[in-house]
């Protein structure tokens, strides 16, 4: 007897897509940095992805392993800076922060190439997520103008916002059979 998985990209691809666009709602300059967006980070954002990584292991998927459980760490790890800085546990360098979102920007740009074989959602996700990166890294590293960080936080928005399509896609073809919402599937 054959044992069926159920697919946990849906699961990762929320707890990225909505904590992203939460956070980038907030870099945008639309919101203060609220405690939903750090609750999302610990939970959604964080346990969640870890969570998923962990099922796609279970499946044999490197890929979505090693994506799901690093962006959970990555939320979390986030989170411990905002809130260490915060209740005054650390101090941190802004420009090391830029280093820090930067190194980030290095792996999400090497899983966009692996991801190259997947679908052209997927591929939009990393590449925009790539963007995103070394956009909040750049206005970590100098002075930037108010519009450039509206247009980062909205370009974060976009990246959170092509994750969640991606998930309802997953969730709806998958219960449907079929593709109604396209992902444009690819190699």
């Amino acid at each position: 007897m054959s044992e069926r998985l159920a697919n946990p990209a849906p699961l990762g691809l929320m707890g990225f897509g909505m904590t992203t666009v939460l956070l980038n709602i907030h870099n945008a300059g639309f919101f203060g940095n609220d405690i939903m967006i750090l609750a999302m980070g610990i939970f959604y954002g964080g346990l969640a992805q870890v969570f998923a990584g962990i099922m796609e292991f279970r499946r044999g998927n490197t890929f979505g392993t090693t994506a799901f459980t690093s962006y959970g760490l990555f939320w979390l790890s986030l989170v411990f800076i905002f809130l260490g800085a915060r209740f005054g546990w650390f101090d941190y360098d802004p420009v090391f922060l830029g280093w820090y979102l930067f190194m980030w920007g290095v792996f999400t740009f090497y899983m966009w190439f692996a991801s190259w074989k997947t679908n052209v959602a997927l591929q939009f996700v990393f590449l925009s997520l790539t963007v995103l990166f070394w956009l909040l890294a750049l206005g970590h590293w100098f002075p930037m103008p108010g519009w450039f960080t509206v247009m980062t936080g909205l370009e974060g928005i976009i990246c959170g916002t092509s994750a969640i399509y991606l998930a309802a896609a997953e969730v709806i073809n998958g219960s449907r059979g079929r593709t109604v919402l396209p992902v444009c599937p690819r190699g």
